[in-house]
């Protein structure tokens, strides 16, 4: 989606078209980056109750790590979509998986909680590893000579987004198998191999022909054509007018949809952080369920979760992606609200627990492609970013509520029900405030 220029014009020419082959290679290289970014982050959640056991923390105690952490990745996070509007989308997806890489090995050598605070901060780099890709990918499927992937956009970015719960789910396979051989710092190791070859692989990508265009526009004006400037934006149909990213977010159309979904996304991350990031500690200590057990568990869980992905993906693009994630969201938190209030055996918990899964990250499959959608090309990266980051303010407050009502006495079932559920639920019908968007081709 473009900016249309004040003065009405006729395109003359075309941005350049990205073939086939190399539209469905960064696919999948972007696919494989998201999975080992993920697997880094939850990674820290499912290896917490042994960290905290090595390290002799209460609960609460380990609770405020986490949310630490959090405050964190938030200062991360946020500074990384103005930077990738700068230097462009290809260099920026080389640093955030660089960033996983980095913040996988230095986690192994871990010495006390000041460091791990420290440390795990840089894991926000890995984290913007989604608001990169899908303003990258929703740049190259707008100009793709590969049909099959154009008009099923959605679907196809779906496919990229649900290396969540693959991410997820390997996370929780490498502790099972490899915990018991290697021990919890062994298995922040095995993450940073995968991404070093990552970034590798992405040098060899295309920068999108989007930014391409801002870019010689920027320079145009920088050397002092501002009329070459304005010939050329009005060759292509595109607003020249220089724009600070971070102000062009919060101005017309963009700006109800920044607001909306930065605060839906806040509240929405209290279900992620109790239910994905802390999933094992939710199994164990609201469900009574063992550790081993629960990583077993957690696996089949985030296999449901998967198909999430795929489900909300399909249904975005048929049904539209507002209404989609917003009943998700809402089915998610009824569903989880019933986990913790009503069942009571193994099969009831993983039954409830992965239908609650299915529709809270199954959603973001329709989410981050439709926010690739909400912003021009000038200041898309920062929107996805800006948005992204505020899963952190989430999972900040979720763990500061949690913390304190696990130190009031409150139970771990209690406190993921008016935390996860609750949030979750109420985050599907903040998701109705938001507009819907157009779909056009830059």
């Amino acid at each position: 989606m473009t900016t249309v220029s004040s003065e009405p014009t006729t395109p003359t020419r075309r941005l350049p078209r990205i073939g086939v082959r190399t539209t469905r290679r960064a696919t999948a290289i972007a696919f494989c980056a998201w999975v080992f970014a993920v697997y880094d982050y939850i990674l820290f959640g499912t290896l917490l109750p042994e960290i905290s056991d090595r390290f002799g923390w209460s609960e609460e105690h380990a609770a405020l790590v986490s949310t630490l952490i959090s405050v964190g990745t938030a200062v991360v996070v946020l500074g990384v979509g103005p930077l990738v509007d700068r230097l462009g989308r290809r260099k920026g997806m080389i640093l955030t998986v660089s960033g996983t890489a980095l913040a996988s090995a230095a986690s192994a050598g871990t010495m006390n909680a000041s460091y791990l605070v420290g440390i795990r901060s840089l894991g926000g780099l890995g984290l913007s590893e989604q608001a990169v890709n899908t303003t990258y990918l929703n740049e190259i499927y707008a100009v793709t000579e590969d049909e099959a992937i154009k008009k099923r956009r959605g679907f196809v970015y779906s496919l990229v987004q649900s290396g969540w719960p693959v991410g997820t789910l390997v996370a929780a396979a490498f502790v099972a198998i490899f915990l018991p051989l290697v021990g919890w710092r062994g298995c922040f190791l095995l993450a940073t191999f995968p991404a070093i070859v990552i970034a590798l692989l992405r040098r060899g990508l295309p920068e999108t022909p989007q930014f391409e265009l801002q870019r010689r526009l920027r320079k145009l004006r920088q050397e002092g054509k501002a009329d070459e400037a304005r010939q050329l934006a009005a060759e292509y149909g595109v607003d020249e007018t220089p724009a600070a990213p971070l102000v062009e977010i919060f101005r017309g159309r963009a700006r109800r949809n920044t607001l909306v979904l930065s605060f839906a996304w806040l509240v929405n991350w209290f279900g992620i952080q109790i239910f994905s990031v802390l999933g094992t500690t939710v199994l164990t200590k609201a469900k009574g369920i063992s550790f081993a057990n629960s990583l077993v568990l957690f696996i089949v869980i985030n296999a449901v979760g998967f198909a999430g992905y795929l489900f909300h993906g399909w249904a975005g693009d048929r049904y539209g992606r507002r209404n989609v994630i917003a009943f998700g969201w809402i089915l998610s938190g009824i569903l989880f609200a019933l986990m913790l209030t009503v069942a009571h055996g193994t099969v009831s918990v993983v039954i409830l627990y992965s239908l609650g899964m299915f529709f809270l990250i199954g959603p973001y499959a329709a989410m981050l492609f439709y926010m690739g959608e909400c912003y021009d090309t000038q200041c898309r990266a920062t929107g996805t970013s800006f948005i992204n980051a505020f899963s952190q303010p989430g999972a900040i407050a979720a763990g500061a509520i949690a913390t304190a009502m696990l130190a009031s006495g409150a139970h771990w079932n209690q406190t993921a029900l008016l935390v996860g559920a609750v949030g979750t639920f109420l985050s599907g019908f903040v998701m109705f405030g938001a507009r819907s968007v157009d779909t056009v081709d830059d």
